[in-house]
C-alpha cells in the first residue's frame, strides 16, 4: 500500500491577516500598554522602570480607576453617568466636613457619604427610567446641581480641620508594598467581574444594553436593573470620594472634575479590548492603564502642562471611533452570513 505523503499546512497571507484582525481588537490595547512601558523604560531607565514610579502611578490613578469602574456599570445597560466626575467633588468635601464641622466619628461620616451616594444614584435612575430623560442629559443636570451645592457649601474656600489618623490610613496604608487604593481597585474589579461574567445580574445587564425591549419581553425587570446600575455607580463614586478625602486631607470644590474625562475614556476603552463590543471590567482597567502609563511617560519626558488633557481627549475620540467601527462590523456580519448561505442554497 502506497503511503500518503505528509504535507505541511501552509498559512496564506490572507489567513494570517484574518487571524491578526481577530486578535488585534482583543489584545491590541494590552499590547499597546506593554509597548509603552518598554518604550518609556528604555527612554527613561533611571526614573520610569522603578518601584517609586510604579507606586506613584498606582496611587495617582486609583481614583480614576474607581470612577471608570463606576461609569462602566451604567454603560452595561447602554447608559451614561456623568455624575462620576461631579459627585466626587461633593462626596470628598462632605467626608471631611462631617468630621471637622459636625464632630462625627470617621466611620459615621464615611457611612453617611456612602448612603448619600447610593441615594443620589437612585435619583439618577428614577430620572432616566421613570421620567424618561436621556441619561446624558439627566446626569449632566444632576451633576451640575451637585457641583453647585459643593460650591455653595464651601463658599469657594478649602475645608480644613484635624482628621484622625485612622481616616488618613484609608488611603495611606500599604499592603505588600502597594498603596491601599490599589487593593480597593483590585477587589472591586474582581467583584464586578464575577457579577458581570458569572452571575445572572451580569447577563441581565448586558441583555438590557443590547436590546431593552427584548430583555423586557424575556421577563427581565429592566427598570429595576437600570436603577440598580445607577445606584451602584453612585455608591462606588461616593467611595472614591472617601478615598480622595483621605488622600488630600482637605476638601475643595476645584478638585474632582478633572477626573471625569479620564474615567469616561477608561470606560469607553473597556469596550474596545479584551471583549470588543462589550463594556467589561478588565478592558476598563487596561484602558486606565494605557492612560496612566502614557501620561506618566510623556510628563517625565518633559511634556507641557496641557499634554494630559490633550492625551485624554485624543484617546477618547479614538476609543469611540474604534467602538463605532466594531459595532458596524458586527452589524454587517449577519448580513454577510445570510447572503453567503443564500448563495450556497441557490
Amino acid at each position: 500500500m502506497a503511503s500518503v505523503p505528509h504535507t505541511k499546512k501552509q498559512h496564506s497571507p490572507r489567513t494570517i491577516s484574518q487571524g491578526l484582525s481577530r486578535l488585534l481588537p482583543v489584545y491590541g490595547m494590552p499590547v499597546l500598554m506593554v509597548a509603552l512601558i518598554v518604550l518609556f523604560s528604555i527612554a527613561l531607565p533611571d526614573t520610569f522602570p522603578t518601584r517609586m514610579n510604579l507606586n506613584s502611578i498606582l496611587a495617582d490613578k486609583a481614583i480614576i480607576a474607581l470612577l471608570a469602574l463606576a461609569a462602566m456599570i451604567p454603560m452595561l445597560t447602554n447608559k451614561i453617568d456623568l455624575t462620576v466626575g461631579y459627585g466626587i467633588v461633593l462626596w470628598h468635601i462632605l467626608a471631611i466636613t462631617l468630621q471637622t464641622r459636625f464632630g462625627l466619628p470617621w466611620p459615621a461620616a464615611v457611612a453617611i457619604v456612602l448612603l448619600l451616594g447610593l441615594a443620589f444614584g437612585f435619583i439618577n435612575g428614577l430620572l432616566v427610567e421613570m421620567v424618561k430623560i436621556d441619561s446624558f442629559i439627566a446626569t449632566l443636570g444632576t451633576g451640575t446641581i451637585v457641583y453647585a451645592i459643593a460650591l455653595w457649601h464651601t463658599g469657594g474656600r478649602q475645608v480644613l480641620g484635624n482628621l484622625p489618623d485612622a481616616f488618613y490610613r484609608i488611603n495611606g496604608a500599604q499592603l505588600l508594598g502597594l498603596p491601599a487604593s490599589t487593593w480597593y481597585v483590585a477587589a472591586i474589579a474582581l467583584i464586578l467581574w464575577i457579577a458581570t461574567e458569572y452571575l445572572p445580574v451580569g447577563r441581565f445587564l448586558y441583555a438590557i444594553g443590547a436590546n431593552p425591549r427584548a430583555a423586557q419581553l424575556n421577563g427581565i425587570p429592566v427598570r429595576r436593573y437600570v436603577i440598580g446600575a445607577f445606584m451602584s455607580s453612585g455608591l462606588l463614586t461616593a467611595f472614591a470620594g472617601v478615598v480622595l478625602a483621605s488622600k488630600l486631607g482637605i476638601g475643595q470644590a476645584s478638585v474632582g472634575l478633572e477626573f471625569l474625562l479620564p474615567a469616561l475614556v477608561g470606560a469607553f476603552l473597556g469596550s474596545t479590548t479584551i471583549r470588543p463590543g462589550r463594556v467589561n471590567v478588565w478592558g476598563t482597567l487596561v484602558g486606565v492603564g494605557v492612560l496612566a502609563v502614557g501620561i506618566s511617560g510623556i510628563q517625565q519626558l518633559g511634556g507641557a502642562f496641557f499634554v494630559e488633557p490633550l492625551f485624554n481627549g485624543v484617546t477618547l475620540l479614538v476609543a469611540i471611533g474604534i467602538a463605532g467601527y466594531g459595532s458596524r462590523r458586527r452589524s454587517r456580519a449577519p448580513k454577510r452570513t445570510a447572503s453567503t448561505s443564500s448563495a450556497k442554497t441557490d
